[in-house]
């Protein structure tokens, strides 16, 4: 499997085990509810003030664990519903508290202590711990008022209370820093993946640097360090015109080897241009002009298309003419210099083109290449 298709599989493994807490929490939280909490209700109804208040504030949290559910079936979280429905949690608390009946907070009858809890767990599964435990501590608050503000505060409610908040706060804590430490290894591996993908591409990127340094020394091994090593050595020596014009051809070589590794966005006018440079040190005035437009020829092809751009002006006498032209998918690179009699080169690939006129002193060279699709 490639380095993408595992990262794409850990991310669906990790995508189904977000998806499974959130559907196992969303059925503790249904059985709370729907269940200890509905149960409650229905045995302490005659108790209540307002009976249709608490039904009221069931109805609340069935209908946020109503929504989460559909969430799940269409695979989406809360977003920008998510600070409503914790509102909507809270606000069903605080309409139970409200008529709550007096010194039964943290009992059976007080069923929303042990039950909004979860709901608001629920919909904050996805968030930071630091949220989850807001809210919790918010719930928490809640009761504590009603106790404090609305009702005698006694030892026997403050006991409770403390008690009941073990299991209210302690084990929807729990479940929230499952999902924290659940979603923090998936950041940690995430930043894992991106990191050995980065360092697989530096790799990469140094393997074909390398490749790519052998193959140019092994290209100037063969013509360049020969040249080098005669005029090192004194079997070749420079003021003879023959060199002269070997060191000129091999200089526009390795100009034009050094720009093929430049980012450009015309690498064959680049590379041209480098040659041109070539001959101007040597003072031939060369004109280089472009007509049409082409398409970018592989490294192999521009090779071929240059060499007799570098063959000519660097014998070429005092001036040259280079022209590049492109048509429907045809480049041309043609060169008119004085530069007497010399040879034509004999392209690599098959697919270039070169043809070659002399008159007298005055040398016109063509290379073609027609792209294929």
């Amino acid at each position: 499997m490639t380095p993408m298709g595992e990262a794409v599989e850990e991310e669906a493994t990790r995508a189904r085990l977000r998806r499974g807490l959130r559907v196992a929490t969303l059925l503790v939280a249904l059985a709370i509810v729907a269940g200890l909490g509905l149960a409650n209700l229905l045995r302490h109804l005659d108790e209540y003030g307002t009976p249709l208040a608490q039904v009221a504030a069931l109805g609340l949290l069935v209908a946020v664990l109503a929504g989460e559910a559909a969430l799940l079936v269409r695979r989406r979280s809360w977003d920008r519903l998510r600070l409503p429905a914790v509102a909507v949690v809270l606000a069903a608390s605080l309409l139970s508290y409200a008529t709550l009946p007096d010194g039964r907070t943290s009992t059976t009858v007080d069923w929303i202590f042990g039950a909004a809890n979860w709901v608001g767990v629920v919909v904050l599964l996805d968030r930071p711990l630091r949220v989850t435990v807001s809210f919790l501590l918010a719930h928490e608050l809640t009761a504590l008022l009603n106790v404090l503000v609305l009702h005698e505060p006694s030892r026997a409610a403050l006991a409770r209370f403390a008690t009941g908040s073990v299991t209210v706060i302690g084990f929807p804590l729990c479940v929230a820093v499952v999902a924290g430490l659940l979603h923090g290894l998936s950041a940690a591996a995430a930043a894992s993946r991106a990191e050995i993908e980065r360092v697989r591409v530096a790799e990469a990127v140094a393997a074909e640097s390398h490749r790519r340094r052998q193959q140019r020394f092994a290209e100037l091994s063969a013509t360049t360090i020969p040249l080098l090593k005669g005029l090192a050595d004194g079997s070749l020596r420079p003021e003879d015109p023959q060199v002269q014009r070997r060191s000129a051809i091999e200089a526009a070589r390795m100009r034009r080897l050094f720009a093929e590794t430049d980012t450009v966005a015309d690498p064959l006018l680049h590379e041209l241009r480098h040659c041109v440079d070539v001959a101007d040190r040597r003072g031939v005035v060369v004109e280089l002009d472009t007509r049409g437009q082409w398409p970018a020829p592989p490294l192999a092809v521009r090779r071929d298309l240059t060499e007799a751009v570098v063959v000519m002006l660097a014998t070429a006498a005092s001036k040259a003419r280079v022209t590049v032209t492109g048509v429907a998918g045809l480049v041309s690179v043609s060169v008119v210099a004085d530069c007497g009699e010399v040879g034509v080169p004999s392209p690599a690939t098959p697919g270039v083109r070169v043809e070659a006129l002399h008159d007298d002193d005055t040398v016109w060279m063509e290379a073609q290449w027609q792209a294929t699709t």
